[in-house]
């Protein structure tokens, strides 16, 4: 199920008009601290990628169980509240693109590995991808649309 709104999105165009994106990926980032107001100023709909689901599950296994208790609520949370979009064979190509575009630039992909997957999945669904870290994206492809929230 995909969250719905009817807002539009003040990520312009090039003369200026509001942009409404049908549908938007969330990065981890927006997900542990969803900011509905935010997400629903840029896409009618939105959706998490099963990239994100494995991040957030990672995140389950601490040492704490009141840490680990809320993690999993939220983690419920998100599985019920959005749609998950697999990482398929279009993903990995674009992936692999994507992470040669990275190198081409002089920086390594490793330790970006996660935004690069995430990145992957929606640059293959031409999604553009909301989240609170866009400088984690910068610099990918410009095939990628980031849009940030707060």
């Amino acid at each position: 199920m995909l969250p719905s709104t009817t807002a539009t999105s003040t990520h312009g165009t090039a003369g200026g008009d509001p942009v409404t994106f049908d549908q938007a990926l969330l990065d981890t980032s927006v997900v542990i601290d969803y900011p509905a107001a935010a997400v629903a100023a840029q896409a009618a709909t939105a959706a998490v990628s099963t990239i994100t689901l494995a991040e957030l599950a990672y995140g389950l296994h601490t040492s704490d169980p009141l840490v680990n208790a809320a993690r999993e609520q939220r983690y419920h949370w998100i599985g019920a509240t959005f749609d998950s979009i697999s990482f398929d064979g279009a993903a990995a190509r674009t992936y692999g693109a994507l992470c040669a575009s990275v190198r081409a630039a002089g920086r390594d992909p490793r330790p970006r590995r996660f935004d690069l997957l995430i990145a992957a999945v929606a640059v293959a669904l031409r999604l553009p991808l909301i989240t609170r870290n866009a400088d984690d994206f910068a610099g990918i492809h410009d095939a990628l649309t980031v849009v940030a929230v707060s």
